[in-house]
């Protein structure tokens, strides 16, 4: 088939990748000059199926209460007199219910495992480079109380194939050396072996370059105006051009991996889907001439904030802010990063020229993706809603999808849209009472 992806961000690109392997002819459209230019760009770099926990829980509930007040808050609501965001805060206040939340952690490690397989299977293959480390993931704790928490959900994580493990202050330095400069703020950590770290960006434009040699054909600097339907079916996308002249692409089916932006495309075709912005911040810094950055990508679990050693220069990201579109730097919450950082590895980096950016998090209530086929248009899907862990789960949400859309059924126990939930096979299976049904 004709297949036109919507969106070459780390989600589209590794889609149109797929597709383009299942045989199909694929072309991609984004309003930017290139791949991965925007939500992609400078994320927290962390391959992360340990940390497949929803924000959407009691205990971040009564963090985020706590924290409302905190311009520098790990995790802050502005309210604002929006439906959309009304709906989907209510959402996620049924999503933190335990059962909800058991499920949910559930369907994000099938998934986040299931896709760190493909991506490994795919950096075999083709060789393709991102500043890749497979030196796990180390989340450290300053707070006792988080700690003893921490300890508590690693059995859930275990029970569904995850192995994460408690540490100790000194096992914890062993691992990651550069955490000796904060021996006295740590009482514990968390170890996950598994878990990866790469340049997210660099990865997808990358994997661009892949593509087109595979004969994906990428429209850049094309920007999406609305999607045109008829007699039940997807007939075609209209864009505008940096120009301001106008087109209308047209495919045999369509996928809409436009992140916090699918939405805003959707909604004038009657589909409303419970996808919010939730913005990240990071800082880039440069390690060359220091000798005591981390190498061990590294998450302070207290603040949620993580570090990523990126080839030589360190990565620190985090905090979520529930603000609508709204990509301004902030810069209280941008000085938050670096403080933090220098209060940890104070001979980590160059810590006077910090670059600073920030992108909208697609996130749904439950922190699981949306992905698979729309009932009202069958010849339309959706991979989206990723939230923080669109790096992570993107090999295995694209790969997934190619099935789907050349009819068949993807490998992994999840809940994809339009389709059943079936026992997944032996290969990708967790130990845990089927949950059946549909967000």
């Amino acid at each position: 088939m004709r297949i036109l992806v919507l969106g070459a961000g780390v989600v589209g690109t590794t889609a149109a990748w797929y597709l383009a392997r299942a045989g199909h002819e694929v072309s991609v459209v984004d309003r930017q000059p290139g791949a991965g230019l925007e939500t992609s760009f400078a994320n927290g770099g962390q391959i992360s199926v340990s940390q497949s926990e929803p924000w959407a829980s009691a205990s971040n509930l009564r963090k985020a209460l706590k924290w409302f007040t905190r311009e520098d808050a790990p995790l802050l609501f502005r309210p604002r007199l929006s439906w959309q965001q009304l709906a989907w805060s209510a959402r996620f206040l049924c999503e933190c219910l335990p059962a909800r939340f058991r499920a949910n952690v559930r369907d994000m490690v099938n998934l986040g495992r299931y896709s760190r397989e493909a991506l490994r299977e795919l950096t075999r293959e083709t060789g393709i480079e991102y500043d890749h480390l497979a030196r796990g993931i180390l989340q450290f704790y300053t707070e006792r109380a988080e700690f003893d928490a921490a300890c508590k959900t690693l059995e859930l994580l275990r029970e569904f194939g995850i192995g994460r493990e408690p540490k100790t202050v000194d096992e914890a330095i062993a691992i990651e050396p550069a955490l000796a400069a904060a021996r006295d703020r740590l009482v514990g950590a968390t170890y996950s072996p598994d878990d990866e770290s790469g340049d997210a960006a660099r990865f997808t434009q990358n994997l661009a370059t892949l593509c087109k040699k595979a004969g994906v054909r990428f429209l850049f600097r094309n920007a999406i105006t609305a999607i045109e339907a008829d007699g039940g079916r997807i007939t075609g996308v209209r864009v505008r051009r940096e120009a301001g002249e106008t087109d209308r692409l047209v495919a045999d089916a369509y996928v809409v991996a436009l992140g916090s932006y699918s939405p805003l495309v959707l909604r004038p075709i009657g589909l409303s889907i419970p996808v919010y912005p939730a913005k990240g911040y990071s800082a880039t810094l440069v390690t060359q001439g220091h000798d005591a950055a981390p190498h061990v990508s590294l998450t302070d679990e207290v603040h949620k904030i993580v570090f990523s050693r990126l080839g030589e220069r360190l990565r620190i990201a985090g905090t979520a802010e529930f603000a609508g579109y709204d990509t301004a730097l902030n810069p209280v919450r941008c000085a938050a990063l670096v403080k933090r950082a220098q209060e940890l590895f104070p001979r980590a980096a160059d810590f006077a020229h910090p670059v600073y950016w920030a992108g909208l998090r697609p996130a749904t209530p439950s922190n699981c993706p949306l992905i698979g086929r729309t009932r009202r248009y069958p010849n339309l899907y959706l991979n989206t809603g990723h939230g923080t862990l669109g790096w992570t789960e993107a090999c295995g949400s694209g790969r997934a999808l190619a099935d789907i859309v050349s009819g068949r059924t993807p490998e992994v126990d999840y809940r994809f849209l339009g389709l059943e939930r079936r026992q997944a096979s032996a290969r990708h299976r967790v130990n845990s009472p089927d949950f059946a049904g549909r967000r």
